[in-house]
């Protein structure tokens, strides 16, 4: 097996870039004040981050899939995010199975 240099160089790069963010998040986030509106709107990332990752797949594919899509929406709105996934996962197993 080789190791093209481009390439893990690309690897570590984008590695670092995402410690950076995380570390640099965690950083900058001691200087906000979370009260109100800010509060919601941090709180609301991670169900958009989600949707926006399953959407494209749910309306590339099929029926099982966009209602699959809704189910894990919906859910994330007021469940956890790692529920709101295993849901989602279990909805489209179960859709699939039915032949939808």
């Amino acid at each position: 097996m080789t190791v093209d240099l481009a390439t893990l160089l690309a690897i570590l790069a984008m590695a670092a870039a995402t410690i950076l963010t995380r570390v640099g998040g965690l950083f900058l986030i001691r200087y906000v004040s979370l009260e109100g509106g800010r509060r919601k709107a941090i709180e609301s990332i991670p169900p958009a981050v989600l949707i926006a990752v399953v959407a494209p797949t749910a309306f590339a594919t099929g029926l099982a899939e966009a209602i699959a899509c809704a189910v894990t929406a919906f859910a994330a709105l007021r469940l956890p995010m790692l529920v709101s996934v295993a849901l989602g996962v279990a909805s489209v197993a179960v859709l699939r199975a039915l032949g939808i």
